[in-house]
């Protein structure tokens, strides 16, 4: 009827773009009278395979007075943070909406390869605000969780064209991070049956696993970095490293307090401290207890050598003579400055694709000489990944983000695992804090947490060394080769009739639950109270790691077959 009764090619174009989307939809919350906003969960199917290769599981389309909002998923069970994006003007603001759901779908994939050690695939939101509504973005977030909610929860007047059951797990990012309590408890509210799963990142009094109090993404990168040193025959205390990132954030204060390296600058948002003889580390310390930036060192404990820029700095001369005319353009190019030289570059925070393949030959000296001997990449894109493979080219250790700074996504596979096993009345007794008092359960429990990220991030990284000495292929090849091998393989299993087989699935889950959590509820209840889908993602995930880890690269379908053998006896 388009075709024959619309006249106008414009109309006409739009018309069919409509039709398109309502074939689409599989469920929504648009004919429920009391929504806040309107909700669609879109068949992927309609993304083309020249810009979208891989195909998402999942995509909710939400669109809200002060926003519009996409979650993307690659796997059934996926979990991921929302970010909230907002725009400083009207130009950026169309870009950004030009944009966002690639960047949403990149963020997802990402987060898929990242997660190929849990049973969790990647999913992240995105939360785009109008450009009239830019001091909105708690409102905005917390309609978001409301339509969604709306869309998965059984009613009469939500649509649903798709007949089963989905589980959702959101997690904090960019100008969430303070959210993640209101998302638990409203789904609660809303009678979610999993809503203490439905967020991490919560606070200890809400039953969290906070990543920053116990520096779990900063355990996994730091493994990565004692790994290299030892296979390089290096003591870390006698390495100089630089870092960006300072003793204010998650990552920089946890790096300072886990490592024992001679540090001699430290990059963050008020500036650079410098000292080629080492920062006094009994100072650092007492700045990352208390969350400071650099700029409240105690300058009279640095060497004559030594000095502190300020973002704020004009006009200023260094100890060697350099003269800074900008500060802020002095911290914001200091990983590429001449005195940004050492054995160790761990960057735990910075600007995405602050080393990208324009610049990245300012990490050599004139003579071609690399300034750093290793980078192991804990935060999230600061390489790109050309520069990365320059990098590794002329003889720099690269360790990418994915492999080094997967301890969190860990953490939280681990706190929604405990959620979903645990009743209402244990949880509370075993997960919250009360009065400032932490559970022995949860003690011990978070303990067992650091104990797999660890294990983790060792075998990960044994197996890239051994595949890099034998075959030379670069570590930035290797993390993408290893996920998508893991990842491959956990597709297959989870739609395969392994997980059906009770014999197979009640070892698996018992290898796989932390000691305290087994030893409070038992394997009955866990199997009992676990949803059906999350306990078959927990097999896949299991195995495929163990296989892939245990066997390498090189194994083969016999290979796996004599694994599970071994595996089941």
């Amino acid at each position: 009827k388009i075709e024959t009764n619309v006249p106008s090619p414009t109309d006409k174009t739009i018309l069919q773009y409509f039709f398109t989307f309502n074939k689409m939809i599989l469920k929504t919350n648009f004919f429920r009278k009391d929504k806040i906003c309107a909700v669609y969960r879109l068949d992927p199917s309609f993304l083309n395979e020249v810009d979208f290769p891989e195909k998402p599981f999942g995509v909710f389309f939400c669109v809200g007075r002060s926003f519009i909002g996409f979650h993307i998923r690659f796997r059934e069970i996926a979990r991921g943070g929302i970010r909230i994006v907002i725009s400083r003007n009207l130009s950026e603001y169309r870009n950004n909406l030009d944009t966002i759901f690639m960047e949403n779908y990149n963020l997802a994939f990402t987060q898929q390869q990242k997660n190929k050690d849990i049973p969790e695939g990647g999913s992240k939101g995105i939360i785009l605000l109008r450009i009239t509504n830019q001091d909105e973005a708690e409102r905005a977030f917390k309609d978001y969780v409301d339509g969604i909610l709306d869309t998965i929860i059984d009613h009469e007047e939500v649509r649903d064209l798709y007949g089963k059951e989905e589980i959702l797990f959101f997690g904090p990012d960019e100008r969430t991070a303070d959210l993640m309590d209101f998302v638990s408890s409203y789904g609660s509210k809303r009678m979610y049956p999993f809503w203490k799963a439905l967020s991490t990142g919560k606070s200890l009094e809400n039953g969290g696993i906070p990543h920053d109090l116990y520096g779990m993404t900063t355990a996994g990168v730091h493994q990565y970095v004692l790994g290299v040193l030892e296979k390089l025959g290096l003591k870390e205390e006698d390495v100089a490293k630089i870092q960006t990132g300072g003793p204010d954030g998650d990552l920089g204060s946890n790096e300072i307090k886990i490592s024992k390296d001679k540090t001699i600058a430290i990059v963050d948002g008020s500036g650079v401290l410098y000292d080629p003889n080492g920062i006094n580390r009994k100072e650092l310390l007492k700045l990352a207890n208390e969350r400071m930036m650099v700029e409240n060192f105690d300058k009279s404990m640095l060497s004559p050598d030594g000095f502190f820029v300020s973002v704020n700095d004009k006009q200023l001369t260094l100890p060697d003579g350099t003269f800074v005319p900008n500060g802020e353009e002095f911290r914001n190019g200091f990983h590429l400055n001449t005195l940004a030289r050492a054995d160790l570059f761990v960057p735990c925070g910075g600007r995405p694709a602050a080393v990208n393949i324009n610049n990245w030959r300012q990490l050599f000296d004139d003579g071609g000489a690399p300034k750093f001997k290793i980078i192991v990449e804990g935060a999230n894109l600061f390489i790109t990944e050309e520069a990365r493979l320059r990098l590794e080219e002329h003889g720099v250790i690269v360790i990418k983000d994915a492999s080094a700074n997967k301890g969190g996504v860990t953490s939280s596979s681990l706190e929604v695992f405990a959620s979903l096993a645990l009743s209402d009345d244990e949880f509370d007794a075993h997960m919250r804090m009360k009065d400032g008092d932490i559970p022995e359960f949860m003690k011990s429990y978070v303990d067992e947490v650091i104990k797999t990220i660890n294990y983790n991030a060792r075998t990960e990284f044994e197996l890239l060394w051994s595949e890099n000495e034998q075959k030379g292929i670069p570590f930035t090849h290797l993390t993408n080769i290893v996920s998508r091998r893991i990842n491959d393989i956990t597709d297959a299993i989870f739609n395969s009739d392994l997980p059906a087989n009770n014999k197979l699935k009640e070892k698996v889950v018992k290898d796989y639950t932390p000691k305290p959590l087994l030893d409070l509820i038992g394997l009955e209840n866990i199997l009992k109270r676990v949803p059906e889908n999350y306990l078959n993602a927990i097999v896949a995930a299991k195995l495929a790691t163990s296989f892939v880890y245990t066997y390498g690269l090189g194994s083969n379908e016999i290979d796996f077959y004599n694994y599970l053998k071994n595996y089941t006896h």
